[in-house]
Parts: C-alpha cells; sequence; structure tokens
C-alpha cells in the first residue's frame, strides 16, 4: 500500500519546501520571533531542561549577521535541534540552498512511484507502483539517485545513538532528491537480487487521492485503501490502510467498516502513516470501543484534553449496529509517527488492539504552524502525549507486541511478514472475545 507519498514535502521529519514565492529574510526579526513562539508555548516550562535565554544569547547574534536564507534557518534549525523533541521543525518559504539540486526548485508535486526504508545501513526498496513492476522490484538496494550515491548521501545520518531517527533521516534525505516536479525524470541506480546493477529512469507522476490544504502547509492527497484478505485457516479478514490522518479518512474508513462488520477481524495498517489531525483518533477508535474510554491524554502548558473513543453506532447509511468486536490488529513500521503512534499506543494500552511490525517513529508531539516574518513557517510542539497507562510515547514509540524484523529476502521474495503474523493471530483469536476495555 502506498503511505509517504503525498505528504513528503508537508509533515515536519521531512522538512521540504512550501513553495511559496521568497521574501528577503529579516533576520533577527525572524530569530526572534522564532525564538519567542517556543518560549511562550512550550509545553515544559522549564524546555526539557534546556537554558533557552542562553541559547538566544549564543546564537542571535549569529543569526542577524546571516548573510543568506539558508544560513539563518541553519541557525534556527541548529536552536530547534536542542531541544530534543520532535515536531520542531521550518519549512522554507522558498527555494533552500540546502536542498537537492533536482529539486532546487521547491517543486515536490512529482512522486517517484517507489517506497524505500532503511535496513541496517542500506536503503531498500519496499514497494514498487503496479507501472514500475517490471523495471524495478521489492527488496532491490539503492545505490545511487541522480548524482548522488547513496553511500555519500548517508554519511550524514548518525551510526549510534538512535535508530528509530537514523530511519526517518536517511528516509527522509533520499526522498528529498527523488521527488520532483511532475513530468520530470530521475536517474536512479539499484542493485538486484543477484547483485548487478540495474539503472531506470524514474518519472515522476502527479499525486493521487483528495488534495487535503491544512493552514500553512502545502496540499496533501489523502488515499484510504481497503481489502479483504483470508487467514491461514479460511477466515476473512478486513484490512484498511490509509496514509495520513485527516478528515477525508473517515467517510471511507466508516464504508469500509461496513463491508467488513461480518468478517472475523480487522487490521489497521498503518505502517508509513505519519500522522496527522490527532483529534481523528476519537472517531476512528469508535469503531473499535462501545464506551468512551480513553485513549491517552495530551498535556499541554496550561491544560490536559483527553481523547475519548466516540463509539461509531450507527452504518454510513444510518443503520444502528454495534462497534466492531472482534480482533483487532495494528501494523506500524519505522515510519509510523505521531497521530499514528498516538492511535496504535492508545488502542495497545487499552488492550483493545495488538501491535505487529517495528516500532515507530516516536515523535508523538502535537504541534502548531507559524508563519515568520521572513515567511517561513515554524513547527513547534505545545503538547506531550501519554497512553491511558501513563506510557510517553515521545522517544519511545510504539512497541510491537509481536516483532517482525523488515528484510530484504522477505521482500524479494514477495512476503509480507507483518501483515502473515497478524492474519496468524486473527486465527488464534477469532473464537475468542476481544476485550472492550481494560
Amino acid at each position: 500500500m502506498r503511505r509517504l507519498r503525498a505528504i513528503a514535502a508537508a509533515i515536519a521529519v521531512v522538512g521540504a519546501s512550501a513553495g511559496i514565492a521568497a521574501q528577503v529574510p529579516k533576520a533577527a526579526e525572524t530569530f526572534d520571533a522564532a525564538w519567542t513562539i517556543i518560549k511562550n508555548t512550550h509545553f515544559d516550562t522549564t524546555m526539557n531542561g534546556l537554558n533557552w535565554e542562553a541559547v538566544r544569547d549564543e546564537l542571535r547574534p549569529r543569526a542577524a549577521a546571516a548573510k543568506t536564507p539558508a544560513e539563518l534557518r541553519a541557525i534556527i534549525r541548529d536552536m530547534l535541534g536542542r531541544l530534543g523533541l520532535s515536531h520542531f521543525a521550518l519549512l522554507p518559504s522558498g527555494g533552500d540552498a540546502t536542498a537537492d539540486a533536482s529539486a532546487g526548485s521547491g517543486d515536490t508535486s512529482g512522486d517517484s512511484g517507489i517506497e524505500l526504508r532503511l535496513i541496517q545501513r542500506d536503503l531498500v526498496v519496499t514497494h514498487v507502483d503496479a507501472d514500475l513492476a517490471a523495471q524495478v522490484h521489492p527488496g532491490w538496494r539503492i545505490t545511487q539517485i541522480g548524482s548522488a550515491k547513496v553511500t555519500d548521501l548517508l554519511k550524514g545520518v548518525p551510526e549510534a545513538d538512535n535508530e528509530r531517527l537514523q530511519k526517518v533521516e536517511a528516509w527522509r534525505i533520499a526522498q528529498t532528491r527523488l521527488r520532483g516536479p511532475a513530468g520530470s525524470t530521475v536517474n536512479v541506480v539499484f542493485e538486484n537480487a543477484q547483485g548487478a546493477p540495474v539503472t531506470v529512469s524514474l518519472q515522476r507522476r502527479p499525486e493521487t487521492g483528495s488534495p487535503v490544504t491544512v493552514g500553512n502547509l502545502p496540499t496533501m492527497y489523502v488515499r484510504v485503501e481497503r481489502e479483504k484478505k483470508s487467514t491461514p485457516s479460511g477466515g476473512s479478514v478486513g484490512v484498511i490502510g490509509f496514509n495520513v490522518w485527516m478528515t477525508a479518512v473517515d467517510p471511507e474508513f466508516q464504508r469500509a467498516m461496513d463491508e467488513f462488520r461480518r468478517t472475523d477481524g480487522i487490521i489497521v495498517d498503518l505502517r508509513g502513516n505519519p500522522g496527522g489531525l490527532a483529534a481523528m483518533l476519537m472517531g476512528i477508535s469508535g469503531h473499535f470501543l462501545n464506551e468512551r474510554v480513553t485513549l491517552g491524554t495530551m498535556k499541554t502548558r496550561d491544560s490536559e484534553f483527553r481523547f475519548v473513543a466516540n463509539p461509531r453506532l450507527v452504518t454510513a447509511n444510518g443503520d444502528r449496529v454495534q462497534p466492531f468486536a472482534g480482533p483487532v490488529a495494528i501494523l506500524v513500521d519505522s515510519m509510523t509517527g505521531s497521530a499514528s503512534e498516538c492511535f496504535a499506543g492508545g488502542m495497545q494500552s487499552l488492550g483493545r488492539a495488538r501491535i505487529f511490525g517495528q516500532t515507530s517513529m516516536g515523535q508523538a508531539l502535537p504541534a502548531l504552524f507559524d508563519r515568520l516574518p521572513n515567511g517561513d513557517v515554524l513547527i513547534h510542539a505545545y503538547g506531550d502525549f501519554v497512553t491511558s497507562t501513563g506510557m510517553r510515547l515521545e522517544g519511545r514509540g510504539v512497541i510491537p507486541d509481536e516483532p517482525v524484523p523488515l528484510e530484504p529476502a522477505d521482500l524479494l521474495a514477495g512476503r509480507d511478514r507483518t501483515m502473515d503474523a497478524a492474519l496468524a493471530w486473527i486465527d488464534r483469536s477469532r473464537s475468542k472475545k476481544t476485550p472492550q476495555h481494560p
């Protein structure tokens, strides 16, 4: 299933250009605005233990003396990085000098048709669009994108510390190179199953799906996919996947639930879904919970907000029903983030779903978007999220109940071991009554 395509230019972990006309930088004013916004909205008044005034005193002179927009952005990003938290980022107002030459115009509207993940220290293809299936195969290693060798690109990814952040940063670097104006091409060198190099010219295609615009973010394209699968013993399972948490997902998810209501189990595939509107958790979880139980709590500086399940008691046609009571599996991977983590972690804490796959991003903070004086958009976290059991997901991620490693050999063989593990579990569980609350 396609996941990360439309939001590669919009979600904080990407850091791509917003494609707005560049303005003459107002360096000191812009730095001061970013520093002050964070000081006034950060959910932790101790700034995560950081001396925020000292950071300003150190970096402001450098910001005021910045000669180029890219230099100013680097200083502000340095400031954001010192907080040591996710969802603090800067979306440039125009072409960023740090961006890849192939997308220097800031136009990231074109999708290459492949998805990838970092496995060990290799970029490996994990999904290929149908029209490319004769040219590229899952499991192939990517060795070069455009003029850049992958080994050189990955030198900027830290070797140690946080393995989850390594995977996110490697994905971001590769996507910066793979994306570009729709209709343009990018030459990619792969290593096939026999270890031989294969060069393919990938044409970037326009995004598909329902266009959605939120605040200062670029347009995103929402896609919801559903299919019915069989368990090893012949049971039926509904599989629902979507690429971002936006309101356009809700009616499609409702229709999928109406179709799969009598199946033996439901699988929600959140692999590659990096988040979106967290308030949607309450409606989506209501398809599986018959009481208004709390999935988790968002804690801001001044208040707390509980994400409470809203039981869904009618179909899309208005017929009375009960929420689905059978087994629910949720699939996650290294690019599952934010609202997806809050949903998966919340359902896991309630004992209402079993999690399969690889540990998620660990980037689960709600964020706001503010336009700075130079036109850039500051993304900044204003709250923290803990599940109903008090589990903090930031920096930890959602740890699967059944970890399933991502292996190139499985991709080459066309095996989806994460999906297979979830189907096998539903087989074991479908004769048992799934608890509706702890």
